[in-house]
Parts: C-alpha cells; sequence; structure tokens
C-alpha cells in the first residue's frame, strides 16, 4: 500500500474516531427520547445517520490525500537525494521544501556528502601517490638496468671491438704478401668493426645518457662533444653562447643534443658534425648539421623511436623541431625555443 493510501485511511479512522467520540459525549449529555428521528431527518437525500458518518469520513480522507501528498514528495525528492549521492551527482538545489523533519534528515544528508567528497578526495590522491611512487620505483629499476647493460657491453663487446680493431689495422699494414682481393675483403672487415664501433658507443649514449650533473648547459655539450671527438674519427665542430635558461630547458635541450648526436653516429657515416647554440630574435636556436648518408624524413617520421622524442621534447618547451634532409646530402636539425623572459632570466 503507497503511503498516500495508508495516510487517506489513517485520516479516514480518525475522522470516524472522532466522530463516534463526540456523538457518543452528545447523546450522554442530551439524550434523545425518540431515536428515529436519525433516520427520519434527511441531509441531500441521505438519513442524517447516514450523513454525518459519510461526510467525516470523506473529509478524513481528504485531509489524508492532501498530508500524503505533501509527505511523498518530500520522499520522492529525499529519494533522489540519495539516488544522486550514490552516484556521486548530489545537489542541495534540487530539494525544494526544506523545513520541519525533513530538512534534519537533508542536514544529515549533505554531511554525508561532503563526508563522501573528502573520503573520495583522499582515495585519489593515496592512489595518486601511489602510481607516482611506483612510477619512480620503475624508472628506478630501469635506469639501474640500463647503466648495468651499459657497463656489460662497455667492459665486454666494446673492448673487444676495439681489440678487433687494432688488430685488423695491423693486419692491413701488413698487406705484402696478399692479394688485391684478400686486402680489400679484409680492409671491408676492418670497416665493419669500425661501424660497429660507432654503434656501440651511440647504443651507449643511449643506455646511460650523460646528465648535467650541476653543470650548465653549454659546459655539458662542450663536454659531451669533446668526449666524441676523442673517440670517434669525425671531424666535430661547435659554436655555443652563454646563455642562462632554466633546468628543465636545459635538461630537454641537452637531451635532443644526445639523440640527434647518437642517431648521427648510427645511420649517417658522416665525416663532420657542426653543432650551433646561439640566441636570436628572443629564440634559442640549436643546429646540428652533419654531411652524412641523409634519410627521407617523411618516411622516418612515423617509424622513428628516437625522432618522435626529440619532437615532443621541443614541444613541451612550446617550441618547434625541423628536419631537413635528403639520401645522400647530409641531414640538419634545426630547434627553435621562445625565450620567456621573466624574474629568472632577467
Amino acid at each position: 500500500m503507497s503511503s498516500i493510501f495508508r495516510h487517506m485511511a489513517l485520516g479516514a479512522a480518525i475522522s470516524f474516531s472522532v466522530l463516534v467520540f463526540l456523538s457518543v459525549s452528545f447523546f450522554v449529555m442530551f439524550p434523545l427520547n425518540d431515536w428515529s428521528i436519525l433516520w427520519q431527518s434527511e441531509m441531500l437525500d441521505l438519513p442524517f445517520i447516514y450523513f454525518v458518518p459519510a461526510v467525516s469520513l470523506l473529509i478524513g480522507m481528504f485531509l489524508g490525500l492532501l498530508s500524503g501528498i505533501f509527505l511523498r514528495s518530500d520522499i520522492v525528492q529525499l529519494s533522489d537525494g540519495l539516488s544522486q549521492l550514490e552516484q556521486g551527482k548530489f545537489t542541495d538545489a534540487s530539494f525544494n521544501r526544506k523545513s520541519g523533519e525533513f530538512e534534519k534528515l537533508w542536514q544529515h544528508l549533505r554531511n554525508l556528502q561532503k563526508h563522501m567528497t573528502e573520503q573520495t578526495k583522499l582515495s585519489q590522491k593515496l592512489a595518486n601517490e601511489k602510481a607516482e611512487e611506483q612510477e619512480k620505483r620503475i624508472q628506478k629499476i630501469v635506469s639501474e638496468e640500463r647503466n648495468r647493460l651499459a657497463r656489460e657491453l662497455h667492459d665486454s663487446v666494446s673492448q673487444q671491438l676495439f681489440a678487433a680493431s687494432m688488430m685488423m689495422s695491423a693486419v692491413n699494414e701488413s698487406a705484402d704478401h696478399r692479394s688485391e682481393a684478400e686486402n680489400k675483403q679484409l680492409s671491408m672487415v676492418e670497416q665493419m668493426i669500425h661501424q660497429s664501433q660507432l654503434e656501440m658507443r651511440a647504443l651507449l649514449l643511449h643506455l646511460r645518457p650523460a646528465a648535467l650533473k650541476g653543470k650548465t648547459l653549454n659546459e655539458g655539450m662542450q663536454e659531451l662533444l669533446e668526449e666524441l671527438q676523442q673517440k670517434v674519427p669525425m671531424e666535430i665542430s661547435w659554436k655555443m653562447e652563454e646563455m642562462k635558461l632554466d633546468k628543465g630547458i636545459e635538461d630537454h635541450l641537452f637531451r635532443i643534443l644526445q639523440e640527434c648526436v647518437s642517431n648521427t653516429l648510427r645511420h649517417s657515416k658522416a665525416e663532420t658534425l657542426e653543432v650551433l647554440f646561439i640566441e636570436r630574435d628572443d629564440l634559442i636556436l640549436l643546429r646540428v648539421m652533419d654531411d652524412g648518408a641523409g634519410f627521407k624524413v617523411d618516411a622516418a617520421k612515423t617509424g622513428s623511436y628516437g625522432l618522435q622524442n626529440m619532437h615532443e621534447r621541443a614541444a613541451l618547451l612550446g617550441g618547434t623541431m625541423k628536419i631537413v634532409s635528403f639520401p645522400g646530402k647530409g641531414t640538419k636539425l634545426e630547434v627553435k625555443i621562445p625565450v620567456v623572459r621573466g624574474e629568472n632570466n632577467d
């Protein structure tokens, strides 16, 4: 039975009870000599004894109906509020009549919503902190493993390649009693070993990239290029201007240079490498050029993780990266970063 019907029945019962009480009290105080008058007297074509109870019942049912309708409206709104709270979409404005006992219920509902909101924020904060901590642990493990692999490759494969290169150089220098075909084959082997050394150095640069570690960007770039100048048979030149940049900008630019140099060592077969790092027209300009084999830029963009990584780093700084390269004509990479003048740059 719905709340409206219950209130109608309750109203009818109360009104009938009141009627019985008043009737009994009246007849006790004013007894009738002739009870037949109650059947003989009529109102609206109904005997008086039927008319009065019927009217009282109708009035009670009507009052119960009104009470049930108002109560049902409050209950429905409260139910909707609980449903919204369950779905996380509770709004206090959805309740129109805030008075009486239901105002207390809605106050408890608001307090419950506030508590649930605080618990949700706390849970999300803990989840984010846990995810960040897990990401840090993963990065630490990956970094340690990369360093371990780099050390093993440097101590074993890299040293063996160096020894093989020295032996092949010695063998090729004593080429008096060999045929031209044999000398050509040995020269090709020496070149393959030399290329393997270059790719190994590039791989080590990927596995264990040098960080700035407190050095300025210019110092880090110069140290990297000087080290490469000593280890690879490539003419390396650079021009750099001193400029004060935020650490985040310096780190990203340094990583871009590392990635670019690594790609040059692995793929370009270049003889010269030029690096330009200057500031012009409120733009930081990093340009790297080589005279190597070059490549088709459009074909490489979709499949090269290194190029994508450099593009993303430049975009993070609000800048752009442009690559110009043609097969057999070398490669030019140019990164432009806008200079934002602020307190740190003044």
